[in-house]
């Protein structure tokens, strides 16, 4: 049975201009000044390797942030210069394995249970009047859902069920775009682009919107995924 992503790890996604000092500590310090945070390198992206000179370039790691190898091959990096890094190939692993996640839900959770409402209905209600219904309460209604506990017994992430139920598309198309970017991006002139809430929808405005400028940077702009734990 395919395994949630775990949530529990904040990932930012600091740009580099292109002739910028695009170290780790460059990144860290970046990253301490807008959230007042510390972190480690997040080996999240895959690194490219071109159809001819890949047989020399896969076992150097020039121009790459904390890179792991396979085999002596280097295979994933915190981050590093843009054209060394394989965006399409990061966003299209996690778009599969969140594939295998949907199809798993749809076949054991979906095909057995009614929908369900989402944690954002029962936390509205608390926030519309929190002596009535606590945090813990709000939660509780929420959980009691047959969807809910079916998911829980089965290793899916409960809080992601709007997205499970808006289809394979939109699940996936969350999670590749997660992949690329974490939960946060610092421009390179010094911007911090995060949702301006939890709900889905305005998690979407953000990747889209940080996908698009990640898109735009040069080939020689540089990339560092932090974890903040």
């Amino acid at each position: 049975m395919p395994t949630p992503t775990p949530s529990t790890v904040s990932v930012v996604t600091v740009c580099f201009a292109p002739g910028e000092d695009a170290d780790w500590f460059a990144a860290s310090e970046k990253v301490n000044d807008l959230l007042h945070a510390n972190g480690t390198p997040a080996r999240r992206f895959h690194v490219r390797h071109r159809r001819l000179i890949g047989w020399l370039t896969r076992f150097i790691g020039y121009y790459l942030l904390d890179a792991a190898r396979r085999f002596g091959a280097v295979t994933m990096a915190a981050g590093g210069r843009k054209s060394r890094l394989d965006l399409t190939g990061t966003a299209a692993k996690a778009a599969h394995h969140a594939a295998l996640r949907w199809r798993a839900w749809n076949t054991h959770i979906a095909a057995t249970t009614r929908p369900a409402r989402p944690f954002e209905d029962y936390l509205a209600h608390h926030h519309a009047d929190p002596s009535k219904v606590s945090l813990a309460e709000a939660r509780r209604r929420f959980e009691q859902q047959p969807r809910v506990l079916a998911m829980l017994a089965h290793h899916f992430d409960p809080y992601e069920l709007p997205v499970y139920q808006a289809g394979e598309a939109t699940y996936t198309g969350l999670h590749w775009r997660i992949a690329l970017i974490g939960d946060a991006l610092i421009t390179t002139d010094g911007r911090l682009l995060t949702p301006a809430s939890d709900s889905v929808a305005d998690r979407f405005r953000f990747l889209n919107e940080a996908c698009a400028y990640l898109r735009g940077l040069r080939s020689t702009a540089r990339l560092c995924a932090v974890a903040i734990a």
